[in-house]
């Protein structure tokens, strides 16, 4: 299991990964209603952003995230959620889905901070 970064997850080194996806989620939510076919290329924005801030808050020295690995920082089921999102990033679903794992994460970060 690669561990959390302990330094790494202070909130106002997060926060920024959470401002920068409710501001992608607006215009994602928005192509989606738009179908205009906008949506898929900006979802793959937002999984981009979201395996930044996990690379960012583990102990890892890859530049992205490990299909076959288990982080700490990943809410339940995460990454089985996270390629199921790959698959087909232009459904809603899985907009939902990215959104619900980013709530998530901010969640299981407030949780380690805790614990630390």
């Amino acid at each position: 299991m690669i561990k959390v970064k302990r330094e790494s997850i202070a909130r106002e080194l997060v926060e920024p990964f959470f401002e920068q996806w409710d501001e992608l989620s607006n215009v994602i939510h928005q192509a989606h209603d738009a179908r205009n076919g906008e949506a898929k290329i900006l979802m793959d924005k937002g999984i981009q952003l979201f395996e930044s801030c996990i690379v960012h808050c583990s102990e890892t020295s890859s530049q992205s995230i490990i299909e076959f690995e288990e982080y700490e920082v990943l809410p339940i089921n995460g990454m089985e959620r996270l390629k199921f999102i790959k698959v087909r990033p232009g459904q809603y679903a899985c907009f939902r889905q990215l959104d619900e794992l980013f709530k998530e994460l901010k969640k299981r970060l407030a949780r380690l901070r805790i614990r630390s």
